[in-house]
């Protein structure tokens, strides 16, 4: 009698999906109010100027302008702020 042997399950084939963290936007850019900026873990990059700060710490546009990225650095720390500055009237 002919047979096949039953293949054995893997233990492989299991992954989390990714966060998908980051800059969305960058220095210079202009963005319309509530654009997403930075989404991250923690406050690596700080709230500034006209940029809220969601419950999962993402940063995001509270008006409409030009992104600005700004290091304060004090006593050997590194820290960024980012802020919206507002478009001029033309």
């Amino acid at each position: 009698m002919a047979h096949k042997k039953g293949q054995g399950t893997s233990r492989n084939g299991r992954d989390s999906n990714s966060q998908r963290l980051g800059f969305k936007a960058f220095g210079g850019q202009v963005v319309p109010g509530g654009t997403i900026i930075v989404r991250q873990r923690g406050t690596r990059v700080k709230p500034g100027l006209n940029v809220g700060r969601g419950k999962d710490d993402t940063l995001f546009a509270k008006i409409t302008g030009r992104i600005k990225f700004q290091d304060k650095g004090s006593m050997g720390r590194f820290v960024i702020f980012v802020m919206v500055e507002p478009l001029e009237a033309k």
